[in-house]
C-alpha cells in the first residue's frame, strides 16, 4: 500500500531554540508529498517570523495570541493537506524511523484512528516519558510506561487506550467523526478526552514501540507551574463529566472522588492553591459540560464492557505519590 500524504503539525509558543533540530528530524523522514505546518502560538520569540526566513519549505500560521496546544494544533489541523496528521511537539526530535513505524502500525490496523509513538527523555533516552494515555478507575489519564526503560517495551504494535498529542500519527476520518480537540482545554489531557470520544464511536488506537522522539519534559508548560496546575485540575473534571458513561462513572466515583479530596488537602497544605482553583473552575461551568455530556454521549456505538475493559484498577494514593516522586526524580 502506497503511503497517503502526511501534513506533521507543530503546535510552537516561544520554543524557537529547539525548533531548527525538531525541524531538520522531520524533513529526513518525510517525502515531496508531505508537508510540515508550523503553528505560531502568538510566540514572543518570534518563531513564525524565523521560520518563514529560514525555513520556506513550512507552511507558518501566525496566531494573534496563545490558544494553547488545543487551539493551536486545532488550527494546523484545519489548514493541513494531507491526509494523514502527524502530532508532534516542537521540543521534540523524531528518531530515524519513526515516521515509517507510525505508519506501519496505522496501516496494519484499519480500526486504529491513531498510533502513539514512544516520547523518550530527552537526556535520558534510555527512559520513556510517554508511550500513550491509559486511563485508571480514580479518573487519571496518564502517560502509559512513564520511567520504564525503552527495552522493556513490547517488541511489536500493540492496542492501547489512546494517542498522546505528543508524537502521534491521526486519520483524517477519525477527526471528520468525532471532531477535533476541545479548544477550551487549552493544553493538557485534550489527548486523553479526544481518546474517550474516539472510543466512544468505536475507533481503535495502537502503540508503536519503534516510533521514538527525544522529548524535552514540559519545556513550554512547566512542570509544576501554577497554570498547569489549574489547568490539568480543570480538565480533570472536564474529561470525566464530559466523556465517562454513566455506568462506568458511577463504578469509579468514589475512587474519583477520594482522589479529589486528597489532591486538593494537599495542594492547600503545600500553599498551591491552583490545584483546588481549577476544580472549581470546572464546577462553575457544569451546564455547559453536561450539555456537551449529552451529545458526545449520545453518539456512542462502543459498548460498555468494552469501554470498561480500557479502565485500569485505580492506584492506591501511596502508590500514586511513589509515581510523582519517581517523576521528579526523572526530571531532576
Amino acid at each position: 500500500m502506497i503511503r497517503p500524504s502526511i501534513s506533521a503539525v507543530i503546535p510552537t509558543w516561544s520554543a524557537l531554540r529547539f525548533l531548527p533540530a525538531c525541524l531538520s528530524a522531520l524533513r529526513a523522514q518525510l517525502g515531496p508529498q508531505d508537508e510540515i505546518v508550523l503553528v505560531d502560538n502568538g510566540s514572543r520569540d518570534r518563531a513564525g517570523d524565523w521560520a518563514r526566513a529560514h525555513a520556506p519549505d513550512v507552511r507558518v500560521i501566525g496566531l494573534p495570541q496563545n490558544l494553547g496546544f488545543a487551539g493551536g494544533t486545532n488550527a494546523g489541523m484545519a489548514a493541513a493537506r494531507g491526509e494523514l496528521l502527524l502530532l508532534i511537539n516542537d521540543d521534540a526530535l523524531a528518531e530515524p524511523g519513526c515516521v515509517a513505524a507510525l505508519w506501519t502500525a496505522l496501516r496494519d490496523a484499519p480500526q486504529a484512528g491513531a498510533t502513539a509513538g514512544a516520547l523518550v527523555f530527552s537526556r535520558r533516552p534510555e527512559v520513556v516519558a510517554s508511550a500513550g494515555i491509559c486511563f485508571q478507575g480514580d479518573g487519571v489519564a496518564t502517560d502509559m510506561h512513564i520511567g520504564v526503560p525503552v527495552v522493556e517495551l513490547p517488541a511489536a504494535p500493540v492496542e492501547i487506550f489512546g494517542v498522546s498529542g505528543g508524537l502521534a500519527l491521526l486519520r483524517r476520518e477519525l477527526l471528520d467523526d468525532v471532531g477535533p480537540f476541545a479548544g477550551d482545554f487549552f493544553s493538557y489531557l485534550e489527548d486523553a478526552d479526544l481518546a474517550w470520544r474516539a472510543r466512544l464511536r468505536g475507533w481503535g488506537a495502537r502503540l508503536a514501540p519503534g516510533a521514538r522522539a527525544r522529548h524535552v519534559y514540559s519545556a513550554t508548560g512547566g512542570q509544576g507551574s501554577p497554570l498547569k496546575q489549574r489547568l490539568l485540575g480543570h480538565n480533570r473534571l472536564r474529561l470525566i463529566v464530559r466523556c465517562m458513561p454513566a455506568p462506568i462513572l458511577r463504578e469509579c466515583l468514589p475512587a474519583i472522588l477520594r482522589y479529589d479530596l486528597l489532591a486538593t488537602a494537599y495542594g492547600l497544605l503545600r500553599g498551591q492553591p491552583m490545584i483546588a482553583a481549577g476544580r472549581m473552575d470546572a464546577l462553575r461551568e457544569l451546564p455547559t459540560l453536561l450539555a456537551q455530556r449529552r451529545k458526545i454521549q449520545a453518539g456512542r456505538t462502543a459498548s460498555i464492557g468494552d469501554l470498561a475493559a480500557w479502565v485500569m484498577p485505580a492506584p492506591s494514593p501511596l502508590a500514586a505519590l511513589r509515581q510523582q516522586r519517581r517523576l521528579t526524580d526523572l526530571l531532576a
